[in-house]
């Protein structure tokens, strides 16, 4: 029997409708890479069971129950954490990210559709590298990449990862965009939770 207040069935979403080429008004940089629409997952709904109702939360670290299996990049919007899973299961890195302060980004499952090592943000919002595209935007690709840097200056610190600060992207330290960008070729399943 379930404590007075627990919640079951919290965890239920929907994944979003493929959006076509067709449907995209710009491109977050000069190569906006083309290809077919990002790969969704048919919708899925998850329930808790009265166990995981009344478990102690997880770290912060933990991957999320709902992020699919086999080899991927999860990311999570409300931990603002992305975790690098091996076809076993490991984890072999994760660390905080900026998402979007804009709600430009549903849960559901994606795939890598394009790369570039340097890019250049719509309405010269600065210049990017290691840039991994996998969903389409209203006006732009959105993918992961380092900092952003406008001015020869950085658009934030590092110290202020783990914070939604980007216009639509997942903002990364270098470091990671580089261990990001050499984990996920062309087609790497990513999977986004809320």
């Amino acid at each position: 029997m379930l404590a007075t207040g627990a919640v079951v069935g919290a965890g239920v979403g929907l994944v979003p409708p493929q959006v076509t080429p067709a449907a995209i008004s710009g491109s977050l940089d000069s190569d906006p890479g083309g290809g077919a629409p990002a790969t969704v997952a048919e919708p899925v709904l998850v329930r808790a069971s009265a166990a995981q109702a009344v478990m102690a939360p997880l770290p912060s670290d933990a991957v999320p129950a709902d992020s699919g299996q086999g080899r991927r990049i999860v990311f999570s919007q409300e931990r603002q954490r992305v975790w690098l899973i091996a076809a076993d299961e490991a984890v072999e890195r994760t660390y905080l990210v900026s998402g979007s302060v804009y709600d430009n980004l549903d849960p559901g499952s994606y795939s890598v559709f394009s790369r570039s090592e340097q890019a250049w943000g719509i309405d010269d919002s600065g210049t990017m590298r290691h840039f991994v595209r996998f969903a389409r935007g209203p006006r732009a690709a959105i993918g992961f990449h380092d900092i952003p840097v406008s001015d020869g200056k950085a658009v934030q610190t590092e110290d202020e990862l783990g914070q939604p600060l980007s216009h639509g992207c997942i903002r990364q330290r270098s470091e990671d965009a580089v261990a990001l960008w050499e984990f996920a070729p062309l087609g790497t399943s990513v999977v986004v939770v809320a």
